[in-house]
């Protein structure tokens, strides 16, 4: 019988932080984001999506992390979660399908990228969109101020169910100002061009349930293939959207 060949080793992609946001020595610069070798999840590449939201969470902490209860769902290497850590949230909870090599990994990457002194707790767990999302609220009983989703949407199929745990986990608190009004960040890029309507109706699926969705990013970026045998237009694979959703 043919023996099967190795699984891929890990990689490290880096994360290099804008200059502009670095005051002292003492400020990180750089993470390390450890990738799983090969998963049918795509948890073994950093996309686009997540080094545009990582990004935008820097230079926008002081109305999306500062004080935020926040939740990163199919987190992947973590990098947008992990940075809202590092620039002032309260506390935040990384998830992604509850598969031993995904959540080892997500673990490594918060121990590497996140020192002990800081002040913001960041807990790692299993979780499957659309069930009981009780051992979410476990670490935030009143909800979460800020969902983070990065480059889920073209899984079409898990539109409700992604809809449904944001539903159940997204904070009803009051906010102080209208910018600090709970909400979901979905960063995403349309890695089948020709499939773009069906990422789309992710927003289309929000909007009926009640939701206000707003587009407030648009990046372009080096392409990325995540489907070589469908890779279509360039200029569409290599823009980033981010959206920002929430309740009227």
């Amino acid at each position: 019988e043919e023996e099967r060949p190795p699984s891929p080793e890990p990689t490290v992609a880096t994360f290099t932080r804008d200059s502009s946001r670095i005051s002292s020595d003492d400020d990180w610069r750089e993470l390390s984001i450890r990738l799983v070798g090969s998963h049918p999840l795509w948890g073994h590449h950093l996309w686009n999506a997540a080094r545009s939201f990582a990004s935008f969470l820097d230079l926008n902490s002081d109305v999306y992390c500062k004080g935020k209860r926040i939740l990163e769902l199919g987190a992947g290497g973590g990098l947008p979660g992990i940075v809202a850590s590092l620039v002032g949230a309260e506390s935040v909870v990384l998830t992604d399908y509850p598969d031993a090599a995904l959540i080892d990994n997500l673990g490594q990457n918060v121990q590497c990228n996140v020192p002990p002194s800081t002040k913001c707790p960041v807990h790692v767990a299993g979780y499957i969109w659309g069930t009981d999302t009780a051992p979410l609220l476990s670490h935030s009983p009143d909800g979460f101020d800020l969902i983070l989703m990065s480059d889920l949407i073209f899984n079409h199929s898990q539109h409700d169910a992604l809809l449904t745990t944001c539903e159940k986990t997204l904070s009803k608190r009051a906010p102080a100002f209208v910018a600090a009004t709970p909400s979901l960040l979905v960063f995403y890029t349309h890695h089948r061009p020709r499939l773009a309507d069906r990422d789309l109706d992710f927003f289309a699926k929000a909007t009926s349930r009640g939701w206000e969705c707003e587009e407030i990013v648009t990046e372009r970026m080096n392409p990325q293939v995540m489907f070589p045998e469908d890779a279509g237009d360039e200029e569409v694979r290599s823009t980033v959207h981010g959206w920002r959703i929430r309740r009227p």
